[in-house]
């Protein structure tokens, strides 16, 4: 199954979001916060076999004024 992550450094840590389920992880580096979220995906669906194929998300830039 292809998914799609958003990763964001927050403080020391990169936090890795799934964009498709409500899944997200950490880890002190890019890489280690991909690793951990692909594990505990893995878990989620193991949880929900059931769940029907996902969409991937449309992502577009939103601008506003601050």
């Amino acid at each position: 199954m292809r998914l799609t992550a958003a990763v964001t450094r927050e403080g020391p840590l990169y936090v890795a979001r799934c964009l498709e389920v409500e899944v997200t992880s950490q880890g002190v580096s890019f890489d280690e916060a991909l690793t951990n979220l692909k594990e505990a995906l893995e878990l989620f669906f193991e949880d929900h076999p059931a769940m029907p194929d996902v969409a991937p998300p449309i992502i577009v830039p939103v601008e506003v004024s601050v």
